[in-house]
């Protein structure tokens, strides 16, 4: 595939699309909501992260017993699921005189089911284009991701100030159902990829399988923890500039729609794929600014800069496809879902935490710097020429499944 109108003349992927640029505005627009209802409620930096990154750090509950369901279940049946869940979920946070301990609950509830979507979502995105097709579909996505939340945030920042939080919760509840309906009406019955039942054993199995290749380790560790911490800055906005949290938002959005455009569609693979480390260390490096605590324009350059780096994600997701085999495609990028969505979890946490002790500018310099020793760390051994004596390995892996 050479365009992106290629894709859509793909029988299902402009369902498949719709429904997903659904389930983001929905997420985005509801944890716009929870994160500025609980800072009201709170007025504490690290509940508020917590609070809209916080079904993160269920994922790894759910990488551990859950992820062998990913290529075992039926897809449609499976998204069309857990966007009802979210529904339900959703609506309930939005409850009058809810406790702020009955929302974390509902919050890491919806992150244990989370858990599942992103391989079984990501699965399905393999089978429905062809191998040359999948890195330019998940530019696609990663694209409409970043307009999505330039509209959510934006919608959502206006709901929030004109309507309430909770009404923007609500808001949030009816496009999860939109987005159901869409994935039940616009995709096919499909059988699951490989047979057999789900387990918390197989779970772990697999999981050590993946886990076992030195290369595949280190792009799950470039993709989970340098990642993430930069993700535990963004936490951060609704205390940076609780006012004007949206305009940063919208700013990050807007950098990661430029970032994947240009790795997608404009550099041809051989430059594509030695951008992966510089990408990471351009995701991190303007968040050493904020420690000065630069005004909202300057701060908002630093991050749309910044969110360019994340298309570092689709070099390392294509390498990561080259050395997984079919059968096992919707497990390993569930397991990249799963822990990458973890670390922006725990990052979260981390980042509140510092701002609690110091300042939220301060915290996201901290994690700034922590970004890009990982990120030299790890990026520095990928160069070394064993590399590439996996393949046989995976090979093996193909055949042992």
């Amino acid at each position: 595939m050479r365009s992106y109108s290629d894709l859509f003349r793909t029988r299902e992927f402009t369902p498949f699309f719709l429904s997903t640029s659904l389930l983001t505005a929905a997420s985005t627009v509801g944890g716009l909501a929870l994160g500025t209802l609980v800072y009201r409620a709170t007025a504490s930096p690290l509940l508020s992260a917590v609070s809209m990154f916080g079904p993160q750090l269920a994922q790894v509950l759910g990488a551990t017993t859950l992820l062998s369901a990913a290529d075992r279940l039926p897809p449609r049946a499976t998204l069309a699921g857990i966007a009802c869940v979210f529904a339900v979920g959703t609506a309930a946070m939005a409850a009058p005189g809810l406790p702020v301990g009955g929302v974390f609950a509902l919050v890491l509830l919806l992150g244990l089911v989370q858990s599942l979507g992103g391989g079984v979502r990501w699965g399905l995105l393999n089978e429905i284009l062809s191998k040359d097709g999948y890195l330019l579909g998940r530019s696609l996505f990663n694209m409409m991701s970043g307009l999505m939340q330039i509209a959510g945030y934006a919608t959502g920042g206006v709901l929030v100030a004109v309507l309430s939080p909770r009404t923007t919760l609500l808001t949030a509840a009816a496009l999860y159902l939109a987005a159901a309906a869409g994935i039940r009406l616009g995709l096919s019955r499909r059988a699951p990829r490989t047979g057999g039942r789900p387990s918390v054993a197989q779970t772990w199995r697999t999981n050590a399988l993946l886990w076992s290749s030195p290369p595949r380790r280190r792009i799950y560790l470039l993709l989970w923890i340098a990642n993430g911490l930069i993700v535990g800055c963004e936490s951060l906005y609704v205390a940076y500039a609780p006012e004007r949290a949206g305009v940063l938002f919208a700013c990050a959005a807007f950098g990661m729609f430029v970032g994947d455009v240009t790795l997608g569609r404009l550099l041809p693979p051989a430059v594509r794929r030695r951008l992966g480390v510089p990408l990471l260390l351009l995701l991190a490096t303007p968040y050493l600014l904020f420690v000065l605590r630069p005004a909202l324009p300057v701060a908002a350059v630093c991050v749309t800069v910044a969110s360019a780096g994340f298309g570092a994600s689709l070099v390392q997701q294509e390498r990561l496809m080259e050395l997984t085999p079919d059968a096992l495609a919707g497990h390993a990028l569930g397991l990249h879902s799963a822990g990458m969505l973890t670390m922006q979890g725990v990052s979260a946490a981390l980042a509140g935490a510092v701002a609690q002790l110091a300042s939220p500018g301060v915290a996201m310099t901290v994690m700034a710097v922590a970004s890009v020793m990982v990120t030299l760390a790890v990026g520095a051994r990928r160069r070394q020429p064993r590399d590439g004596l996996l393949m046989p390995a995976a090979a093996g892996a193909k055949s042992g499944e």
